[in-house]
């Protein structure tokens, strides 16, 4: 794929996850895709780790402030927002990497801050 492809690719799974639409798991990410940051292995445990950032922060919002794309990585500065069910707002800012092979986001990483009103806030428990 392009860069530019590439870079569209994370929007579109960016864009569905802020929907809240887990499908986009199974449409862009390979059966065997590694979250380094969360320990995460294939596509059930990611839908149970988005399921559950739904859960706790129900108005979860992720906005990408830049993006960039080098051979087959993209990386992107985004600003996570949402509210905890003690009322509390949560922000956090991550720089997240993603690698994609043949279509598929096949690993990703991503580096957490948080921010905001409650800094108790598991940081990777929301990257």
């Amino acid at each position: 794929m392009s860069l530019e492809k590439n870079k569209g690719f994370v929007r579109r799974v960016n864009e569905a996850l802020n929907r809240r639409d887990l499908s986009v798991i199974d449409d862009f990410m390979a059966v065997d895709y590694v979250d380094h940051t969360n320990d995460l292995r294939g596509l059930n445990e990611l839908k149970r780790f988005y399921a559950g950032v739904f859960k706790d922060l129900p108005d979860f919002h992720r906005e990408i402030e830049d993006i960039v794309a080098e051979g087959d990585k993209v990386w992107a500065r985004c600003r996570i927002t949402g509210t905890l069910s003690s009322g509390k707002k949560v922000g956090m800012t991550t720089v997240s990497m993603v690698r994609i092979v043949g279509g598929k986001a096949v690993e990703g990483w991503s580096v957490p801050r948080v921010t905001g009103q409650d800094r108790s806030v598991d940081k990777s428990l929301y990257s």
